[in-house]
């Protein structure tokens, strides 16, 4: 390992559109699971940062909500949130699919990098949904749109081309010591990382509006002995016929929502863990600024 002081270090916003794969690739560079995954668009809600450090030095990610039209004050929070990462970062990978074709959504993400210096590295992810080299088309599109520092072809779900990645990023770094212990792979507080990882189970096994109207709130962590954590989570909805949906017949829902959040939550976290899970409507949450600002969703 490189002498700390010496090696790079700075940080890398990763942007686009909602399902882009964002969250996958942040999991495969830092080779280890720190942000919630999922097929439903928008699943990303707060800055998410990830910790890479190697011989050649430090590069801190940060995983940002997809940029979209937002239609209550989440949807505000969640792009705001995305903006305001370019402004702070020495590198940005600008992720698009390989697999779709561009949209309306990308003007507006192109309009953002148009206000900003940093250098942009173009991402063509998802490679391994087209024929070889169709990937081409699409970044011909982007090209055409910007400069780019660099343009890299990758498969986040495969790991192809990952570490072409990493060169880019590290090449554009600045000497100068890294901002975390080697051997940390995120900053995110236990409490949030166990909120996610329940919210994903949710995204998982549910549907339709269900997703995107659910919010969870740990409201006590505590061991109840040297082998045994206690947590009590409250998952909140919006309406009552939602929380219906979540809880399941005879409960059959909510238990395997809890089944799956448990098992993966014991092998991340090292210790048996006894989930305590709650289901409460939150009428219109979404749009109510003082219970985002308490669910944590507040700017850096």
């Amino acid at each position: 390992m490189a002498e700390e002081g010496k090696a790079k270090s700075g940080f890398a916003a990763i942007i686009g559109r909602p399902n882009v794969g964002k969250s996958t690739l942040l999991n495969q560079l830092v080779g280890q699971k720190v942000a919630i995954i999922s097929d439903k668009p928008q699943t990303t809600r707060n800055q998410i940062r990830g910790i890479l450090t190697t011989e050649r030095g430090q590069v801190v990610f940060i995983d940002t909500p997809g940029i979209h039209k937002p239609r209550n004050r989440l949807g505000e929070y969640m792009v705001e949130t995305a903006r305001r990462a370019l402004e702070e970062v020495d590198v940005i990978l600008y992720v698009v699919d390989a697999a779709a074709e561009p949209g309306k959504g990308e003007q507006v993400i192109l309009q953002y990098l148009q206000e900003v210096s940093t250098p942009v590295v173009l991402v063509v992810n998802k490679i391994d949904l087209v024929k070889r080299g169709e990937w081409h088309e699409v970044a011909e599109f982007f090209k055409a749109q910007r400069d780019f520092a660099e343009v890299v072809p990758v498969s986040a779900v495969r790991g192809d081309n990952l570490e072409q990645l990493k060169e880019a990023i590290f090449s554009r770094l600045p000497e100068g010591p890294w901002f975390y212990a080697p051997d940390m792979v995120t900053d995110q507080p236990e409490r949030l990382v166990i909120a996610e990882l329940i919210r994903e189970k949710v995204l998982l096994l549910t549907r339709e509006e269900i997703p995107y109207s659910v919010a969870v709130d740990i409201e006590e962590i505590a061991p109840r002995s040297p082998e045994l954590l206690y947590v009590r989570a409250v998952i909140y909805t919006e309406r009552d016929s939602q929380k219906g949906i979540l809880i399941g017949r005879d409960g059959r829902m909510l238990k395997e929502v809890g089944k799956l959040a448990r098992e993966e939550l014991e092998n991340l976290l090292g210790t048996r863990l006894y989930l305590d899970l709650w289901v409460k409507v939150k009428k219109d949450w979404r749009d109510n600024e003082s219970y985002l600002r308490s669910l944590g969703y507040t700017y850096r």
